[in-house]
């Protein structure tokens, strides 16, 4: 395994989070919202931003996921579902990284049947190059080309979410 420098610096993270969340603050101003983090990879992003929104909120977490290592298995699945009813309710779903759409059409779908009064969905990373299904994303921290990437919460195989900074991860072919 090969992991290179830093593709997106701390200091890079931390400026775009600060971006987003007063994005965030300016649309949902004199509203409630509900956000709901999207587990495991947007542990790290979901909790810099939350600390950083200056509206009233509730927060939730969905475990979900499409992935086996380094690529997308197509098929949804749901370790742990929401605690808190969204109807009529503002939600704001923070993911880590959208790549194929898979996740987030799926989920999507999922909370709009729960009939909430908005859903918006916020995105540190969008690798746009990779989808295979369509998603309307509200709010994106970085285009990013088709790197597998690590660290900020983003893993391989449950590895690498404890970088402070995003590398762009290789595998080592067998000598």
């Amino acid at each position: 395994m090969i992991i290179g420098k830093p593709f997106l610096t701390t200091e890079q993270i931390q400026n775009k989070v600060k971006e987003l969340a007063d994005e965030i603050s300016r649309d949902y101003e004199g509203q409630e919202i509900l956000v709901v983090g999207i587990l495991k990879g947007a542990f790290m992003f979901l909790s810099d931003i939350v600390k950083l929104i200056q509206v009233p909120m509730d927060l939730d977490f969905l475990v979900a996921s499409s992935y086996i290592k380094t690529q997308s298995a197509g098929e949804m699945q749901i370790h742990a579902d929401l605690r808190e009813d969204i109807r009529g309710r503002h939600v704001l779903l923070i993911e880590d990284i959208v790549d194929t759409g898979i996740t987030l059409n799926y989920l999507h779908k999922l909370l709009m049947e729960r009939n909430p009064a908005s859903l918006k969905i916020c995105t540190f990373l969008d690798k746009k190059s990779c989808r295979k299904v369509e998603v309307d994303l509200d709010y994106i921290g970085y285009q990013i080309p088709d790197h597998y990437v690590v660290g900020y919460g983003l893993d391989y195989e449950n590895k690498y979410r404890n970088l402070p900074y995003i590398a762009v991860f290789k595998e080592e072919s067998a000598k």
